[in-house]
């Protein structure tokens, strides 16, 4: 039997988190690369993956509505799917270790339910155009997730200068923890999520390691 088809896993729908897609943006930590941004269905928290070009630009397609002349991978995935009477339900992003997520693809034929594992990238561009729901752990949108809030625009008197906005850099363990708090506000206000998710990962090894201490 293909090892890629695994039975359904007993997952807690109460004990997971709904989410959905944002936008795509270019990294800011990683060139060539781009970080697809995942938001809480009812929450301020935005999770950013990495992603390449090839399934960048498979999301965006889909997120502004374009049909391309002929169909692409995931368009071809989904077709055959369908044309065989197995209907995806839902994606489940499981697992986060090291910067890496990991995620599953829940189908239904119709007498049983199978998961296939999936690259993240893969499992959001299907579950776009099946159009279908994305959910994920607390624990991984506590760990991966930044806070979000909404605030009023500043007044141009209250605007810094340009060049009084230094780029974020990449290790942030000689900083404390008082100016990673200023940074994560900063990357937040800018919409850099990618670079306020690292930040908020040193906070909470940092808290982490005090509560164990």
């Amino acid at each position: 039997m293909d090892n890629a088809w695994r039975h359904q896993k007993p997952d807690s729908v109460e004990n997971r988190v709904k989410l959905r897609v944002m936008g795509i943006t270019y990294s800011q930590i990683q060139k060539g690369a781009y970080a697809l941004i995942l938001a809480e269905e009812e929450g301020m928290r935005r999770i950013p993956i990495i992603i390449g070009t090839p399934e960048a630009q498979a999301i965006a397609i889909r997120l502004e509505h374009l049909i391309p002349s002929r169909p692409m991978t995931h368009d071809l995935f989904v077709s055959f799917a369908h044309a065989f009477g197995i209907r995806l339900r839902e994606v489940f992003i499981y697992k986060f270790d090291d910067g890496i997520f990991c995620s599953e693809l829940l189908f239904d034929d119709g007498r049983r339910e199978i998961r296939i594992d999936s690259r993240t990238s893969d499992a959001i561009a299907i579950a776009l155009r099946a159009r279908v729901p994305i959910y994920t752990t607390p624990e991984i949108v506590a760990e991966a997730g930044i806070i979000v809030e909404e605030r009023e625009p500043a007044r141009p008197e209250e605007s810094r200068p340009a060049e009084e906005k230094p780029a974020a850099p990449r290790t942030f363990r000689d900083f404390s923890s008082e100016e990673l708090q200023k940074r994560l506000e900063k990357a937040i206000g800018d919409e850099a999520y990618e670079t306020a998710a690292e930040i908020q990962q040193e906070l909470n090894r940092r808290n982490s390691g005090s509560h164990t201490a």
